[in-house]
């Protein structure tokens, strides 16, 4: 028979025992302590619970020295934690919340020993990220009073805290943890019991692929990381998350994944398997996918796969002048930046009047520049007197470089670069701003492909910081390096990747996007909460269905497809829900509805 807890309102949970007293653990009791709870810490390692204490002693005092806390309260802070070495000192708890290590067998241990040491009202939580709740719950006395209470490090600054139901679950004690989170200034998301629940669910098969992509040997570790960090706006790259969590740590979570959903995208990497067994471990081992001053310094040192700083050997061509072939947003950005850059620019579209108006699209943008103070109006004019509209690509006869940025549609490529390659002088490289297609059949439209290459911008290309830089395998390594110059000298991050769809940022931004489709279509949790998760637990700067909705569902979709052409694993195969909308128009902001509805202006 259930156990009633209607009578355990929020504000009952006073006492609260926290169970594995390492970094998280120490983390929460800070947590705790500091939102008035009475905190009973517990480690069966005493040295453990003497650093807790040094720790919460330390960073008390770092507030204090700051002015967050006085004197007093720091002393009534403190006063509020008690530490042991025994679980029986959780009796008088109102909730527990074990952050023991990730094993089946120690926090059903745990949980087995805390059955028979706590009220039968006292809530039980576990902190797993990759462990079933309810095969946790399952060996209970009382099971509905267990759930999962999923907590991010840093506790003290992560804001998301997921709230794990399983089937045997009581309301009233996801009411109590979901109102006390509310208390500690926290955002409970309500999630269903499957391994990594929402944030990590999607973030784990994310970081796995760009283990496999970095094995592979399609992109550097340094390029891989930038290319996340500059094209999606994270606050790390991939594999430098990756040590930071702990590669084994990262393993054992796509394991539980893997042996629940089968999906091969949640495979472990081989690579994590060898690192972890070297013991290679990342951050806290002092190596990892990179190597750090020292085991937990946050600090990179050279090893022998850092690059080298003169990059590559050989020398560029002379680009003085620039052709852009385009008109629309992309176009006129790209225009903008190399005028900015001090570049002689031809802007040619289909028409006069076209070309015109792309200018006219870069004046305004300037304009705006201007009004926030970032240029003089004098400078401004002599940026967008540098670019001449032109109405055909005849005007391109004299450019060094010509870069396309037309329709996402390979043949109109290919046609466009048949025309290149008859107008555009001998010596001159031949650039496309692809994000999806083979970069090689433009280069085999032309009767020199050994001087066209992939130079995918970001949009809006004024502001976003990286170039993909896309070789063939008849790229000449002049053409590269003149690129690669090329982006130096317009302020630009270029990072190389081979010739294969989605390059880096789309191959590892686009399944993570479709896999937040399916967790909707499953019902396994809302819009909101996901986005919710994805930003305060994965420091994303915005939700998958808000990125989603800003990018243009029928974008994204096109994209989709193209991956799962190309790599032929099902789990890339586009999410039906996306598919539906598309066909039924919703394409997301641009048409006033996509996965939300949007006021149209």
């Amino acid at each position: 028979m259930a156990t009633p807890l209607s009578h355990t309102p929020p504000s009952a949970l006073r006492t609260i025992a926290v169970v594995g007293l390492g970094t998280m653990g120490t983390g929460l009791t800070e947590v705790l302590a500091r939102a008035g709870r009475e905190v009973v810490g517990i480690d069966i390692d005493a040295s453990q619970a003497a650093t807790c204490v040094r720790a919460l002693e330390a960073s008390t005092a770092r507030a204090v020295g700051r002015g967050r806390l006085t004197e007093p309260e720091r002393a009534a802070l403190l006063g509020r934690v008690t530490t042991s070495t025994d679980l029986a000192a959780a009796a008088g708890a109102d909730l527990v919340i074990e952050v023991a290590p990730e094993s089946y067998e120690i926090k059903q241990q745990i949980l087995s020993e805390l059955d028979r040491v706590v009220r039968p009202e006292t809530i039980l939580a576990t902190g797993t990220n990759a462990l079933s709740v309810t095969r946790l719950a399952s060996g209970s006395a009382r099971p509905e009073r267990v759930l999962g209470l999923h907590f991010f490090n840093p506790v003290q600054a992560m804001k998301l805290v997921e709230v794990v139901s399983s089937v045997l679950t009581a309301p009233q004690a996801v009411a109590a943890v979901t109102d006390l989170a509310i208390e500690l200034g926290k955002e409970p998301v309500a999630v269903g019991d499957r391994p990594g629940f929402v944030a990590d669910g999607l973030l784990f098969g994310y970081l796995n692929q760009a283990a496999a992509m970095y094995e592979a040997r399609y992109a550097s570790r340094e390029d891989i990381d930038a290319a996340m960090r500059l094209g999606c706006g994270l606050p790390m790259g991939p594999l430098a998350l990756l040590d930071l969590i702990g590669v084994d740590t990262a393993r054992r979570v796509l394991e539980a994944m893997y042996a629940e959903s089968r999906d091969r995208l949640h495979a472990p990497a081989p690579i994590l398997k060898q690192l972890s067994q070297a013991g290679l471990t990342g951050r806290k081992a002092g190596r990892g996918f990179y190597t750090y001053a020292a085991p937990g310094s946050a600090e990179t040192v050279p090893d022998a796969l850092t690059p080298a700083p003169d990059g590559t050997a050989a020398a560029g061509r002379t680009v003085r002048s620039v052709g852009v072939a385009g008109s629309g947003t992309m176009a006129s950005g790209i225009a903008e930046v190399f005028a900015k850059a001090g570049f002689e620019v031809v802007l040619a579209a289909r028409s006069e009047e076209k070309a015109q108006a792309a200018k006219a699209r870069v004046g305004k943008s300037l304009d705006r520049s201007v009004a926030k103070g970032r240029l003089t109006a004098e400078s401004a004019a002599g940026m967008l007197e540098r670019i001449t509209p032109a109405g055909g690509y005849e005007a391109f006869a004299d450019v060094d470089l010509a870069v396309e940025a037309v329709a996402e549609d390979l043949d109109v490529k290919r046609q466009l670069f048949q025309a290149l390659d008859k107008v555009c002088k001998p010596g001159a490289v031949l650039a496309t701003t692809t994000s999806s297609l083979p970069v090689v059949a433009c280069a085999r439209a032309t009767s020199r492909p050994q001087d066209v290459i992939g130079m995918h911008f970001f949009n809006p290309a004024p502001a976003m910081k990286l170039v993909e830089v896309v070789r063939t395998v008849l790229t000449a390594d002049d053409t590269h390096a003149t690129v690669r110059e090329v982006c130096a000298r317009l302020g630009k991050h270029p990072v190389d990747c081979g010739d294969r769809a989605g390059f880096i940022v789309n191959a590892l931004l686009f399944p993570y996007l479709n896999n937040a489709i399916k967790m909707v279509e499953e019902h396994y949790a809302t819009l909101d909460d996901i986005d919710a998760a994805m930003r305060l637990g994965g420091g994303y700067p915005m939700g998958p269905f808000e990125l989603l909705d800003v990018v243009g569902l029928d974008v994204s979709l096109a994209i989709e497809k193209v991956l799962h052409r190309e790599f032929r694993d099902p789990g890339l195969a586009p999410a039906p829900l996306l598919e539906h909308l598309v066909a039924a128009g919703c394409l997301g902001r641009k048409t006033g509805r996509g996965f939300r509805e949007y006021a149209r202006r």
